[in-house]
C-alpha cells in the first residue's frame, strides 16, 4: 500500500516514448512540474498530452514543448504559449481544441469507465459538424480536420433538443500535483488546482502524483479527501524548494501609493 517513490526519474521512468499523458493543471496553478522536467530529462518524445493548457513558454507542459517533445495536444485554452501558436501554425503540432467543460468531462468519464456521453455544447458548430484544424502544413494548409460527431435528439424539460456524443479520455498516464497526499496516494488539492488534476487522476491507466506534503496513513480527514487512493498508483513527496518554486502567469500591479 505505500506508494511513494524516491526520486522523479523513479516515477517516470516507465513513460516512454509514444505514451500519452493526462496533465493537471489550471493555468499555473497545480501544475506537476516536477514531473514534467522529469519526463524531459529522461528523453521520451512524440508525446500526446491532454491537459486543459500546455503551460508557457518556460514553464509546466511548455517546456516539453519547448524541446519538441509533444507531437498532439487535447485542451481547451492555448492562449499563453506562443511557441505552442507557432508549432500549430507551421504543422509541427496537431492540436485538438474541445471545450472546457467537455474536456473534464471526458477526463472524469474515461475514469469512471463512461465510454462516452451526450451533451449539448458544440451543437450547431464545429465541435459537432467537424471541420475544426487539428494539423497544419508548413504552408498554412490545413491537412487534418476534426471529424463530425453523433448527434441525437433528447426530450428534455423544455423540449426536444439536440446533443452531441463526445467520447471519454484514457491515458497510459496521469501526472497530477496535490496540496497534501498520504502514502497511500489519498490527495487534497487546493484551490483552482483541484478544477482538472483529480480529473487528470482519474483518466490515467497509471497516475503519478507529486505531493507538496506527504502525511501517514489515517491523518487526512476522510471527508476533506479529494481523490482516493485507488486512482493513483504512485506518490512523490517534494523537497521544500520544490514545493516553493511557483510561478504567477499573470503579474498585475499598481504604483506605490495609487489609490485602490
Amino acid at each position: 500500500m505505500d506508494k511513494v517513490v524516491a526520486t522523479a526519474a523513479e516515477a517516470v521512468a516507465d513513460v516512454a516514448s509514444g505514451s500519452s499523458l493526462a496533465v493537471g493543471g489550471f493555468g499555473l496553478c497545480g501544475v506537476p512540474s516536477v514531473l514534467i522536467q522529469a519526463i524531459l530529462e529522461s528523453g521520451a518524445t512524440d508525446l500526446e498530452a491532454v491537459s486543459n493548457n500546455c503551460g508557457v513558454d518556460e514553464w509546466g507542459l511548455g517546456v516539453l514543448l519547448r524541446n519538441k517533445r509533444i507531437k498532439r495536444m487535447v485542451s481547451s485554452y492555448v492562449g499563453e504559449n506562443k511557441e505552442f501558436e507557432r508549432q500549430y501554425l507551421h504543422g509541427e503540432l496537431e492540436v485538438e481544441l474541445t471545450p472546457q467543460g467537455t474536456l473534464a468531462e471526458r477526463l472524469r468519464a474515461g475514469g469512471s469507465g463512461i465510454p462516452a456521453f451526450y451533451t449539448a455544447t458544440g451543437v450547431g458548430t464545429q465541435v459537432a459538424e467537424g471541420g475544426l484544424p487539428w494539423r497544419y502544413d508548413d504552408s498554412g494548409n490545413v491537412v487534418t480536420s476534426s471529424p463530425a460527431k453523433e448527434t441525437r435528439e433528447f426530450e428534455t424539460p423544455d423540449g426536444s433538443r439536440a446533443f452531441v456524443l463526445e467520447r471519454a479520455i484514457v491515458t497510459d498516464f496521469g501526472l497530477v500535483r496535490a496540496w497534501k497526499g498520504d502514502r497511500h496516494g489519498n490527495l487534497i488539492f487546493r484551490m483552482s488546482a483541484r478544477n482538472f488534476n483529480p480529473l487528470c487522476a482519474m483518466a490515467g491507466r497509471v497516475t503519478i502524483a507529486e505531493v507538496e506534503h506527504l502525511v501517514e496513513p489515517g491523518e487526512l480527514e476522510p471527508n476533506a479527501v479529494h481523490l482516493p487512493g485507488v486512482f493513483v498508483q504512485r506518490v512523490l513527496p517534494l523537497t521544500p524548494e520544490q514545493v516553493d518554486e511557483k510561478r504567477i502567469e499573470k503579474r498585475t500591479v499598481r504604483s506605490k501609493g495609487a489609490q485602490s
